[in-house]
């Protein structure tokens, strides 16, 4: 099983995102394993967006990410990665299909709601990033049987 780090950025925590995005993780059959609400210092915000650095946006984003509070979650499911990232939609939501969390929600790029991890080795760097292994639970679900094979 793979595992992605989610970030509801502070527009989504601001504008009460955070159920109906939530909704959709877990109606999809992605099994939330670690959550909780924080606020990214500057420090974390720059080891999490290092690959970013010397862009042009790069300064505002640090800003952006650190300006509120944020959830930030891990979700675990066989090709969490892709099915997530399809969820979310593209990074610039005029570009994001109806039915994406971007497509349905946001309208800037600037202001895209969520973050989500882009490769398997990348989400476990971001994992643990944020959680250390005793925030995260192993849990297993009556229900699973009907998501998986």
């Amino acid at each position: 099983m793979e595992r992605s780090l989610i970030i509801l950025k502070p527009d989504a925590v601001q504008r009460g995102l955070i159920g109906p995005i939530l909704t959709r993780i877990e109606q999809r059959g992605l099994r939330i394993v670690g959550m909780k609400l924080i606020q990214i210092d500057e420090a974390l915000a720059r080891r999490h967006y290092a690959v970013h650095e010397g862009k042009p946006f790069f300064d505002s984003l640090i800003s952006y990410i650190t300006s509120g509070p944020v959830l930030v979650l891990v979700v675990t499911g066989a090709n969490v990665i892709e099915i997530v990232r399809s969820m979310v939609g593209a990074t610039n939501p005029v570009k994001a299909a109806p039915g994406t969390i971007r497509g349905d929600f946001a309208l800037e790029i600037g202001r895209n709601l969520i973050h989500a991890s882009d490769s398997p080795e990348n989400g476990e760097m971001e994992v643990n990033l944020f959680f250390r292994a005793e925030e995260l639970v192993d849990m297993r679900r009556s229900a699973d049987q009907w998501i998986y094979e």
